[in-house]
Parts: structure tokens; C-alpha cells; sequence
């Protein structure tokens, strides 16, 4: 794994790697994936919940209490339901969406796959999904596991990131370079 650049994702990283060795021992991967995207699905759907991951205004048993009743009404249980209770515990729920990227980067060096995140301005159909695996296959050489966030200002487009590349084809980047470069010649 590559070295961290920020004291949260060293952090983000030690949790992780210690998740996954406790979902390898159980045989679980795949569903402590599934409840890790169901709990960033519900992040990213929520204000409220992004502001209690990451204020610090709250204590320690307030974002306790709080994570237990949003992962027993999501039917978030087993090693991630109690993995979230120990990461809010420990005063660490900030590093949370670090903590879900590195532990499907984990997953998928495990598998033998690449990991890439997908933004894209709007939803992908499942063949355009297949179509875009196949794209990034043939550039990394080994199958590649895909998450996709949805950004509806990118207008148009993709941003993929895949390890220390970036490919930026959205529309809103198309613009913003198109209004810099007519601002020089004006």
C-alpha cells in the first residue's frame, strides 16, 4: 500500500486493513462491501449525517448512540454494525469515508482487481458500466472494480480516478478551461 499523506488517511488505512482482516477470517468480504456502500449510500444522502460524522461539537457517546440506531434501522449488523459502533467510540467517525475507499482498495488487490472511482454527471446504465470496465481494463491490464458517485455539475462526462491517474472528460472541466483560455486572449 502506498505511503499516506494525511495523518486521517493513515488512519483511514490502519482501520480499514484491520476490517478486512477480520471480514477475510469470517469469510464475509463481500457482505462487509455491501454494508460498507450501504452506509456511504446513506452518507451521501444525508447532511445531517455528514455534519455528525464530522463535527466535533458531539461527544464520543452522542455519535455512539447515534451511529448504533442509524445501523440497526439500515439493517447494518455483523462485523461492519459493530465496526462503526467501535469507530465512533474511538472518536474517529471523520475518517469514515476514507476508512470505506481504502477498504474496497483492499478488497480489490485482494481479488487481483484495480480499484477506480467513477464520477459521473449522471447515472450509468448497466452496459454502459460493462463498457466502461472493459475501457479501464485494457488500460490497467487486470479487471477493474468500479465506484460510481453521481455529480450532477460535471454537466457531461467522467472523472476517473485509478491509482496516480486522473482522466477528466467532463464537460464542466471542457468550460471552465474554455473561459480561461478567453479570458488570456481578451
Amino acid at each position: 500500500m502506498a505511503q499516506s499523506s494525511s495523518p486521517i488517511s493513515a488512519v483511514a488505512e490502519r482501520y480499514a486493513g484491520s476490517l478486512f482482516e477480520l471480514a477475510q477470517q469470517e469469510n464475509s468480504v463481500a457482505k462487509v462491501e455491501a454494508d460498507l456502500n450501504g452506509f456511504e449510500a446513506l452518507l451521501n444522502g444525508s447532511d445531517d449525517l455528514t455534519r455528525l460524522i464530522n463535527s466535533p461539537v458531539f461527544s464520543s457517546e452522542d455519535q455512539a448512540k447515534a451511529i448504533a440506531a442509524i445501523a440497526d434501522k439500515a439493517n447494518i449488523t455483523g462485523l461492519v454494525g459493530n465496526f462503526l459502533r467501535v469507530v465512533a467510540r474511538n472518536r474517529r467517525l471523520f475518517a469514515v469515508p476514507g476508512m470505506i475507499k481504502a477498504f474496497r482498495q483492499i478488497a480489490a488487490e485482494h481479488r487481483g482487481e484495480a480499484s477506480a472511482e467513477v464520477t459521473s454527471a449522471h447515472e450509468l446504465t448497466a452496459a454502459q458500466q460493462t463498457e466502461l470496465k472493459a475501457a479501464l481494463k485494457s488500460i490497467a491490464g487486470k479487471d477493474v472494480a468500479i465506484a460510481i458517485t453521481v455529480d450532477p455539475s460535471l454537466l457531461g462526462g467522467l472523472i476517473v480516478k485509478m491509482g496516480s491517474r486522473q482522466i477528466d472528460t467532463s464537460l464542466k472541466t471542457k468550460l471552465n478551461s474554455l473561459k480561461l483560455a478567453l479570458k488570456e486572449v481578451g
